[in-house]
């Protein structure tokens, strides 16, 4: 792989020390799971917590950037331009029932381009990430969308809507956590990924890790950060899985 830029090597460095408190609290979901108050309020803190960390690495190195993130809304500062995206949890509600499926989610937004993106998954300690006009990497190893031609072979992912919608037309997973479906599509494990009303942060890391393995994303300049309708796949399926979801 060509060398990784500084701004995604921070990247890197701040997710895996967020991770460790991730990893630390969903050891502990098993005891909330029977508590009295139940494990929701705990997650909001670990979400709030592994944000902070997150923000902090990355103050510490590019003080002058701006955020938009999933807890905190848009934080302004003196680069309005430059721009960290973050979920500091997607797939809360699966972390919430110990389901060992979600990630951190960060993106680099530069003069509207994203510029870098990195899906940490902490409990299965997988790392996805991409650069614009550099690739897209699994753990180092370089990756590509499926190559397959024929929609009855591929695999879907969406949300509990798409699924009511779409299935029995397409084979379908409704994982929980947008941000690995769409690393999952950058690295061939799933062929498409499309849902309504997603925010950015859910899906700006995704957008370019799947751009970067040569995949297909819809425009999404029209739509608002907090109501994108996102379609995603490998560019020999995206054709015949947009003409499936016609009335999605």
């Amino acid at each position: 792989m060509n060398s990784i830029s500084p701004n995604l090597n921070i990247m890197i460095k701040a997710c895996e020390k967020a991770s460790k408190v991730i990893i630390r609290d969903f050891g502990e979901i098993e005891n909330l799971q029977v508590a009295q108050k139940g494990p929701r309020d705990f997650v909001t803190k670990t979400d709030k917590k592994v944000e902070q960390i997150l923000l902090e690495e990355l103050t510490k190195v590019k003080k002058n950037y701006s955020f938009l993130t999933e807890e905190s809304g848009k934080i302004e500062n003196k680069d309005k331009d430059k721009i960290w995206i973050i979920d500091p949890i997607d797939g809360t509600t699966n972390f919430l029932h110990g389901i060992p499926h979600f990630a951190i989610s960060l993106a680099l937004k530069v003069d509207n381009e994203l510029k870098s993106a990195i899906i940490h998954d902490p409990i299965k300690n997988e790392i996805f990430f991409a650069e614009k006009n550099n690739g897209a990497f699994f753990n180092n190893q370089r990756i590509r969308v499926s190559k397959k031609n024929d929609i009855e072979e591929c695999l879907f992912s969406s949300d509990q809507n798409g699924l009511k919608t779409i299935y029995p037309n397409l084979n379908m997973r409704c994982s929980g956590c947008s941000a690995l479906d769409l690393a999952y599509v950058g690295s061939g494990r799933l062929d498409g990924f499309f849902q309504n009303k997603i925010n950015l942060w859910d899906v700006a890391a995704g957008i370019l890790i799947i751009e970067e393995a040569g995949g297909v994303i819809n425009d999404l300049n029209k739509y608002e950060e907090n109501n994108i309708d996102i379609r995603a796949a490998s560019s020999t399926i995206y054709t015949k899985m947009m003409e499936k979801l016609s009335n999605f």
